[in-house]
């Protein structure tokens, strides 16, 4: 009887090895079955995690003639910005014909390095004008991004400064 017990227990535990082993080859499956019976469990791999969500920033400096967005490291990923800067100013209406023209001036910065500048004369006396700028930016792992936008004028009012980063 003893044998007998013997040869069944050698029986389950190659046919729950054998389960073991098939069912190891998809990720998150363990076999408890053969584990209860001492077989040594192989690494099972776990799931796949799902994509983070995709990361979202941005300032309103309102009349401000500096703002500064700062996206914090990530640690375990490269990510890639779209950020948007953008600028809108009042335009006064013209007091005397012999002032000078109203203009407006916009400069963003990366992490301190300048990628773009714009002056150009200010319109739509009376009402409001304003300047976009769009570019990308990748951020390496353990790495910020700074990114600054500075406004200058003469003869026009700021009305609001916002920059705003997505993740792409």
């Amino acid at each position: 009887m003893a044998k007998e017990r013997t040869a069944n227990h050698q029986d389950f535990t190659t046919a729950g090895h054998t389960a073991l082993h098939s069912q190891a080859l998809r990720p998150g499956i363990i076999c408890a079955r053969a584990s209860a019976q001492g077989v040594d469990n192989p690494p099972v791999s776990a799931p796949m995690s799902p994509r983070p969500t995709a990361e979202r920033w941005s300032t309103q400096a309102g009349d401000a003639a500096t703002a500064t967005l700062t996206i914090p490291a990530d640690a375990r990923r490269v990510r890639r910005f779209e950020i948007a800067c953008a600028v809108v100013v009042d335009v006064p209406a013209p007091a005397t014909a012999g002032a000078t023209a109203p203009w407006l001036q916009v400069t963003v910065q990366a992490n301190g390095t300048q990628q773009w500048q714009r002056r150009t004369e200010a319109h739509n006396p009376g009402a409001w004008d304003g300047l976009d700028y769009r570019f990308s930016r990748s951020v390496p792992v353990a790495q910020t991004l700074r990114v600054t936008v500075t406004v200058a004028g003469q003869g026009v009012r700021r009305r609001s400064l916002v920059i705003e980063a997505d993740e792409i």
